[in-house]
């Protein structure tokens, strides 16, 4: 599965298209929330990871912050709207890429 139904997806290109710069910034954005654990290894936020989704770049977003943090969902939103960036939920994702995965 590219993604979870309950997730939404920042997506690495622009409204007119074109790829978000740097390479790594779904790291970068989704490495704000990630911690170090025990074993000194970085571990990304349970609500919050960076994704690749045929090619581009992306960060899903489990709704589930908005409620237990929307301070922090709201950021990652804010993020989106100010660079510009495609805000999708991942069920519209996956009727994009599988149009007819689920007629019978």
């Amino acid at each position: 599965m590219i993604c979870n139904p309950y997730e939404v997806v920042i997506q690495g290109l622009t409204s007119e298209g074109r790829t978000f710069r740097p390479s790594d910034w779904a790291e970068r954005l989704a490495g704000i929330l990630a911690s170090f654990g025990g074993d000194q290894k970085l571990s990304y936020h349970a609500y919050v990871r960076p994704m690749l989704l045929e090619g581009v770049r992306c960060v899903a977003v489990d709704k589930k912050l908005q409620k237990i943090d929307p301070q922090v969902f709201q950021f990652l939103m804010d993020f989106a709207k100010d660079n510009d960036l495609r805000i999708v939920d991942c069920r519209t994702l996956i009727d994009e890429i599988y149009p007819n995965k689920f007629l019978a």
